[in-house]
């Protein structure tokens, strides 16, 4: 039986596939690891329903998966109650996100209005200014926007808050 350790470290090696600097286990998605006799069983919540990475993700899971307990003994659950939040990305995630040019999203507050960050400043992931501003609700995938810097002039792209 392998061991939850050899499980993290694997899964802490699959992109996700919109955003490859972070993790399946940065993202949060993966909900549950259970090592079992014959295997594993893992639950996977997917960023949004009818995103369109989902299929990709559970295949690349699996096949990491299966290289390290055999083809076969990988059982994959897609769980969608409670749904994902961004407030499941980890602080590494959230560290590597700026490393990566995207703003993280701001933590979950009770000001609903914070949560589409119209009370919250992003800080621009190159100068760390929050001189800032939304350019397009619409990045490059549907869990980004697209944001300026004023200070550097510099755009980027910051991870929406769900």
């Amino acid at each position: 039986m392998v061991s939850r350790t050899e499980i993290e470290h694997r899964l802490s090696r699959v992109p996700d596939p919109e955003v490859p600097a972070l993790s399946v286990l940065d993202l949060g998605i993966v909900r549950e690891i259970r090592p079992t006799e014959a295997g594993c069983e893992i639950d996977l919540t997917p960023t949004y329903t009818g995103c369109p990475a989902t299929e990709r993700i559970e295949r690349d899971v699996r096949e990491a998966l299966e290289e390290l307990v055999g083809i076969g003994n990988v059982r994959i659950s897609t769980v969608l109650d409670p749904p994902w939040t961004t407030d499941w990305i980890s602080e590494e995630g959230r560290r590597k996100l700026e490393d990566y040019g995207i703003a993280p999203p701001p933590r979950r507050s009770g000001d609903k209005r914070s949560l589409l960050g119209l009370h919250q400043p992003l800080a621009c992931p190159k100068c760390r200014s929050t001189h800032t501003e939304r350019i397009s609700a619409f990045g490059s995938t549907a869990c980004k926007a697209l944001h300026r810097c004023l200070d550097c002039a510099e755009p980027f792209e910051a991870f929406k808050c769900i």
